[in-house]
């Protein structure tokens, strides 16, 4: 690990700099108009897909609340002029504890989808994690991606054949971790998108990985280029199978060298038996309240997670991040690092790779801020006590 300082606060000066020179920022600085901006934009259609959560909403909005329970604890009086936030995930290494969380069928904010995200991702230095729905093959968004790291977020499908493909060309595409999300075996109760018919599958969007697949192919009787209606009627047949249990992703887990991870994760005993099945981390996340109204927030599962298997597992937080002081939180609590969904999306919105890097920038610079007057110049300064004892019982064990 370098020993190198990392000042993301740079960026805070860079604005004011240029509004020395009469230069405002182009995009809305807060998170909430930036999905403003991002909805006046987007087919409303669109906008839900992204926005919405499941039934009434009650998840997405839980999600938030947990993190505005917690409440950090500041230390002053530190030498915080030397900060470094590199950090190590299983075998991949990243410029802070951020990932791009999987988010599929990105061509319906914006034509270029993946491969701006890609670009962005590059240019700040910030992991990806793609989804098998994407709208770009997982080759093209390699491309794109250079060295930066990457990795793959796998349905799994209902032909095994189909899963050891996709997993085959993930290693092949240099993607450093194959994640296996299990919380989508059948799709939400989403009124948004039922009250408009609307899923954008079904239109042939967000399966490019399928489409280029050999397997599929092979499962095909006439090429998606000769009936794409018949590509998407087979892609309905694999991608959902609500029999599928730990044995299945088990024989997942096998069919690599990469490390694996479960990603759906919110109970302490699941995440046992992940370790126990030789899984080699968990994302705790609810689908962005998108699966089950009334879910269980992530971060409110995160400690007795960690208290269970901490030691065994790499646990990644999903659902909820929204800004700097939120990372911070999920640290103190025992996360090695956070995925950024939602957010970045709105930025491909509106202003496509210079959308999707404006709000990474935004996010490291205000992690780094708030770690900074905290008191924390490094990840491991950045423990339970940084969480009001009130809030959070303290690690046993």
């Amino acid at each position: 690990m370098s020993d190198e300082t990392t000042h993301f606060y740079d960026y805070v000066l860079s604005v004011y700099m240029q509004g020395m020179l009469g230069a405002k920022p182009s995009l809305p600085m807060s998170l909430d108009g930036l999905e403003k901006r991002a909805r006046e934009k987007l087919d409303p259609k669109a906008y839900w897909y992204v926005a919405g959560g499941a039934g009434m909403g009650d998840t997405v909005e839980s999600n938030r609340a947990a993190f505005q329970r917690v409440q950090l604890v500041p230390r002053v009086c530190r030498d915080v002029s030397r900060r470094n936030w590199q950090t190590r995930i299983l075998n991949t290494v990243a410029t802070a504890p951020i990932m791009l969380a999987p988010v599929g069928v990105q061509e319906i904010v914006h034509p270029d989808a993946e491969l701006a995200v890609a670009r962005a991702a590059k240019s700040v230095g910030v992991p990806m994690m793609l989804s098998t729905l994407s709208s770009y093959s997982m080759e093209e968004v390699a491309s794109e991606l250079g060295a930066t790291p990457r990795w793959f977020q796998l349905y799994p499908p209902r032909n095994m054949e189909l899963a050891q493909s996709l997993i085959q060309r993930a290693e092949a595409s240099g993607y450093e971790a194959i994640v296996i999300t299990v919380d989508t075996r059948q799709i939400g109760w989403r009124w948004h998108d039922l009250s408009e018919a609307y899923l954008p599958f079904l239109l042939g969007q967000g399966i490019r990985n399928y489409i280029t697949d050999p397997v599929f192919r092979g499962l095909l009787d006439e090429t998606p280029e000769e009936n794409p209606r018949g590509a998407v009627a087979k892609w309905t047949e694999i991608y959902e199978d609500s029999s599928q249990s730990w044995d299945h992703f088990a024989r997942m887990k096998e069919m690599t060298r990469l490390p694996v991870l479960i990603k759906g994760i919110l109970h302490a005993d699941d995440a046992r038996r992940a370790a126990e099945l030789g899984f080699d981390g968990v994302v705790i996340s609810n689908h962005g309240g998108r699966q089950i109204d009334g879910c269980i927030a992530p971060l409110d599962a995160l400690p007795a997670i960690v208290d269970g298997v901490g030691d065994q597992l790499a646990i990644l937080l999903d659902s909820g991040i929204r800004c700097g002081s939120d990372i911070v939180k999920a640290l103190a609590l025992g996360a090695h690092s956070v995925l950024i969904g939602r957010p970045y999306v709105w930025g491909l919105a509106v202003d496509g790779e210079n959308g999707v890097r404006e709000v990474l920038s935004r996010l490291l610079a205000e992690f780094d801020v708030t770690c900074a007057l905290c008191g924390f110049s490094k990840i491991s300064d950045i423990t339970r006590d940084a969480i009001a004892s009130s809030r959070i019982a303290p690690r046993t064990g």
